[in-house]
C-alpha cells in the first residue's frame, strides 16, 4: 500500500488515527502507551499484509528471531565471548542470507537447474529497510551501545511501524526507544506531522510524477542500443529523471516523518537539500542520509574508516560502495553506479587536504566562482550517475550516454519534442528547480526578522498553499494519475 493512494488516504489512515486516539483519550490520565503501541503494530502488520499477505510471516519471523538473539546476545554474564560473537555472526548471516535470497537468487541461479526453484520468487516489498534495522539493532547490542529489550511489543514497533516500513528512513532503535516507552501527543505536534506529511505528498504527486512521465518516456526511446532522439531531449529525460528520483524518495520520507510526528515519534531526516552540494562526499552527506549513516557506522567504521592510512581507506571505501551498489539490486548498473562514487569519492579524500589549502588563498570572487564550478562538478557527475542506475542494463546505459553527447550518439541537437516538453511543463520545473534548494530555510530565516502582522499574512499563505497543493495531489490521486514509485522496488 502506498501512502499516495485511495485505500491509505480515505480508508486506512482515517482507521488508523481515530482508534489511536480514541485510546489516547480513554488513557489520557494514565498515559499508558501500551495499549497505542499494540494498536501501532496490529495496525502495521495490517498495512503491510494488505500488500504482502504472505511476505507479512516473513517480516514477523525477522522480528522474533531478531528478538530472540539480541537477548541470547546480551547474556553475555551467561555466555563466554566466543560464544557471544558466534551468535552475532551467526544472526547477521541470516539476516543477510535471506535478503540475498529475495533480492538476488533468481540472478545468481538463472539459467540453471536450480532456476526451477527461484523463478517464482517475488522480492518482499521493504525487505531491505527492515532488514537493515533488524541488524542494526542486533549490532548496537552486541556492541554495548543499548541493552536488549525484554518487551517484544517494543521490537516488533520498531522494525514493523508502518511509517517507514517500505521505503525507511532506516531507523536505529536508540532514536525511537524512548519514544515508545514515554510520548506526548500534542495538537502542536499533530499538526507539524500533518503539514510535512502535506509537503511530503505534494512533492511525489504533483512533482516527482510529473517528471517520472517525461523520464519514462524519453528512456522508451531507447530502440536497437541507440537512443532515437536529440541531444536536448536526452539531457531533458536525464534532468526529468535526476529531479524525478528526488522528489519521488525525499516526498515520500517527508511523509514518514510527518506520519510519525502525528503518532508522537519523531523519525530521523533522510535528505538535506543534497542538488545544492559542491562535491560528491557533501551529496552523500545529504543524499539518503539514514542509508549513508547505516554503512558508516556498520561497515566503514569497523573496518577501519579512514584512520589506517591511505590504503585502508581506498579498500573501505571500495567495499562500502560495492555494499551500496548491491544492496540497490542485482543488475550490473547498480554495481557500476556504486563504483562511479567510489572513485569519485576516493579522489575527493586523497585530494581534500591539498584543496583546503590551496582554497585559503583564493579572494571573494575566486571562491563564488569555485563553488559554482564545484556545483556543476557535482549535478553531472549525479545525473551521470543516475543515468547509469535508471538503465535496465549497462549497454541501454551506454547508448543514453552516448544520445546526450554531439556528434556521438544523438540525432540532432534541437528537437521540437524538447520544447514541448518543457512548455507543458514548464511550472513543473521551475517550481522542482526552486524546491531543490533551501526556500523555506530561507524564508523563515527572513521571517523571524520580520513585525508580527507580516509573520502572520506568511503563515497565513504557506498554509493556504500547503493545503491547496495536497487538496491537489489528492485529486491526482483519485482520478488514478500516474503514481510510480522507485525505491518501491529495493
Amino acid at each position: 500500500m502506498l501512502f499516495p493512494s485511495e485505500e491509505f488516504l480515505l480508508i486506512f489512515l482515517p482507521v488508523v488515527l481515530v482508534g489511536y486516539y480514541a485510546i489516547h483519550i480513554l488513557t489520557y490520565t494514565t498515559h499508558d502507551l501500551k495499549l497505542k503501541n499494540i494498536w501501532l503494530l496490529i495496525s502495521s502488520i495490517v498495512f503491510y499484509a494488505w500488500g504482502e499477505p504472505v511476505y507479512v510471516f516473513l517480516m514477523v519471523g525477522y522480528i522474533i528471531f531478531n528478538y530472540l538473539m539480541a537477548l541470547l546476545i546480551d547474556s553475555h554474564m551467561a555466555i563466554k565471548a566466543p560464544t557471544r560473537r558466534l551468535l552475532f555472526v551467526l544472526t547477521i548471516m541470516v539476516n543477510i542470507a535471506a535478503l540475498v535470497w529475495f533480492k538476488y537468487a533468481r540472478a545468481i541461479f538463472s539459467g540453471t537447474a536450480l532456476s526451477v526453484f527461484t523463478e517464482g520468487i517475488v522480492l518482499p516489498i521493504g525487505i531491505s529497510f527492515y532488514t537493515f534495522q533488524a541488524m542494526s539493532y542486533v549490532a548496537d547490542v552486541y556492541n554495548g551501545r543499548i541493552k536488549a529489550e525484554k518487551n517484544p511489543l517494543y521490537v516488533g514497533l520498531y522494525v514493523a511501524f508502518f511509517p517507514q516500513l517500505i521505503a525507511g528512513p532506516i531507523v536505529r532503535y536508540e532514536t525511537i526507544a524512548d519514544r515508545l516507552r514515554s510520548r506526548r501527543e500534542d495538537a502542536e505536534s499533530f499538526c507539524r506531522g500533518a503539514e510535512r506529511f502535506a509537503i511530503g505528498m505534494i512533492k511525489k504527486v504533483l512533482i516527482a510524477n510529473r517528471m517520472a512521465t517525461v523520464a519514462d518516456n524519453v528512456w522508451g526511446l531507447l530502440i536497437d542500443g541507440q537512443l532515437q532522439t536529440s541531444v536536448s531531449l536526452a539531457w531533458l529525460g536525464a534532468i526529468s529523471y535526476t529531479l524525478q528520483i528526488f522528489f519521488d524518495f525525499s516526498g515520500y520520507s517527508d511523509m514518514a516523518v510527518g506520519l510519525g510526528g502525528m503518532f508522537g515519534f519523531k523519525l530521523p531526516e533522510n535528505f538535506d537539500h543534497p542538488y545544492t552540494a559542491r562535491s560528491i562526499t557533501e551529496f552523500w552527506r545529504k543524499w539518503h542520509m539514514t542509508l549513508s549513516g547505516w554503512f558508516r557506522d556498520y561497515v566503514y567504521i569497523p573496518l577501519g574508516g579512514s584512520r589506517e592510512g591511505k590504503v585502508r581507506l581506498v579498500r573501505n571505501l571500495f567495499v562500502v560502495w560495492l555494499l551500496t551498489g548491491i544492496w540497490h539490486g542485482d543488475s550490473l548498473t547498480f554495481v557500476v553506479w556504486g563504483m562511479l562514487y567510489f572513485v569519485c569519492l576516493v579522489t575527493e579524500k586523497l585530494a581534500g587536504a591539498n584543496a583546503a589549502e590551496a582554497g585559503k588563498s583564493k579572494n571573494k570572487g575566486s571562491e563564488i566562482l569555485t563553488n559554482i564550478v564545484k556545483r556543476i562538478y557535482t549535478l553531472l557527475t549525479v545525473m551521470l550517475a543516475w543515468v547509469i542506475f535508471r538503465s535496465d542494463n549497462m549497454s541501454d546505459a551506454m547508448a543514453y550516454i552516448k544520445g546526450m553527447i554531439p556528434g556521438i550518439g544523438g540525432m540532432g541537437i534541437d528537437s521540437q519534442a524538447a520544447l514541448a516538453y518543457l512548455k507543458q511543463n514548464a511550472v513543473y520545473y521551475i517550481t522542482a528547480v526552486i524546491l531543490c534548494m533551501p526556500v523555506r530555510r530561507a524564508l523563515e530565516g527572513y521571517m523571524a526578522k520580520r513585525t508580527i502582522p507580516v509573520k502572520r499574512v506568511y503563515e497565513i499563505l504557506y498554509g493556504v498553499l500547503i493545503s491547496a497543493g495536497f487538496l491537489l495531489s489528492v485529486t491526482f490521486i483519485y482520478n488514478n494519475s500516474y503514481n510510480p514509485f522507485i525505491y518501491f522496488n529495493f
